[in-house]
């Protein structure tokens, strides 16, 4: 039984992630505390207030909601969103707009950036995102949320604080700074796409596919529709550092109680509780 926009949460540390996914359906997140979300395969209504998404590929279980979701902030009279998306999508996704525009006789205020392969995008003094290529049908991206602090260089501990005040002063970068991965998310994704982004094994969270599960399923023709196994997983876990890792984005041939069924027995330990199911 799928439901029409369900909204499940789970608290890691200071991060809320909310949201939900199943493939051929609707894929959607949010992270409250950074003001973020990704992919807009429908929009629930409690996530219009989110001003910035990161849009990870093409196809409608991700992107669907955009003109809905730009409309509703419009309505409401909030500011114009800002919506990353891969490159090649950018002039198509206008044209949609300006047809939907004139369809629905309304405007349809939005900033529409692309994010490429290598790409740095700032959040806030605090945050930053950077951007790497998966492996998907169409072009398709991943994104990682870098929380950022400034560090005392090693040359300058254990100077006193009047020194060091004074270093700053004459012009003296007495500072490093330091990056932390907090968030990865993967988006859809033959295991190529993970592999090739280390920064997600290693952040506090990772939300990632698992789209099929079942051991009759053929890894080969699952990767090539950019798509993930639970094989893969299992031939990974050694690498997977995060705190928490959240599989979504099944397919819609399992019930959920299939899906708990295969994995369980897989993984009876769960990555040592760390891996979380989102049904």
């Amino acid at each position: 039984m799928i439901h029409n926009l369900p909204v499940k949460t789970v608290t890691h540390k200071d991060l809320s992630i909310e949201g939900y996914s199943r493939a051929a359906v609707q894929t959607y997140w949010r992270i409250p505390e950074l003001k973020i979300g990704f992919d807009l395969g429908a929009q629930p209504w409690s996530f219009m207030g989110t001003p910035i998404w990161f849009v990870s590929h093409t196809h409608l279980d991700h992107l669907v909601a955009l003109p809905v979701y730009v409309a509703r902030r419009r309505m409401m009279k909030m500011e114009p969103p800002t919506i990353y998306l891969p490159e090649a999508a950018i002039e198509p996704v206008q044209k949609i707009l300006r047809l939907f525009s004139r369809l629905d006789r309304g405007r349809l205020p939005c900033e529409l950036l692309p994010a490429r392969p290598g790409d740095e995008i700032e959040l806030s003094r605090e945050h930053v995102v950077t951007v790497s290529a998966t492996t998907h049908t169409v072009p398709s991206l991943g994104f990682v949320v870098w929380q950022r602090r400034r560090k005392l260089k090693a040359e300058f501990q254990g100077l006193p604080g009047e020194k060091i005040r004074d270093l700053r002063l004459s012009g003296t970068d007495v500072t490093d700074e330091v990056r932390m991965p907090r968030l990865a998310y993967l988006g859809d994704s033959s295991p190529e796409g993970l592999d090739a982004c280390e920064a997600m094994f290693r952040a506090d969270v990772l939300i990632m596919e698992l789209t099929f599960v079942a051991p009759s399923h053929r890894k080969d023709k699952i990767h090539k529709f950019g798509h993930m196994h639970l094989d893969d997983l299992l031939e990974r876990r050694e690498r997977f550092e995060n705190e928490l890792v959240i599989a979504s984005h099944f397919s819609t041939r399992y019930h959920n109680s299939q899906i708990q069924r295969h994995v369980e027995k897989a993984l009876p330990d769960m990555l040592g509780g760390r891996l979380h199911l989102w049904l």
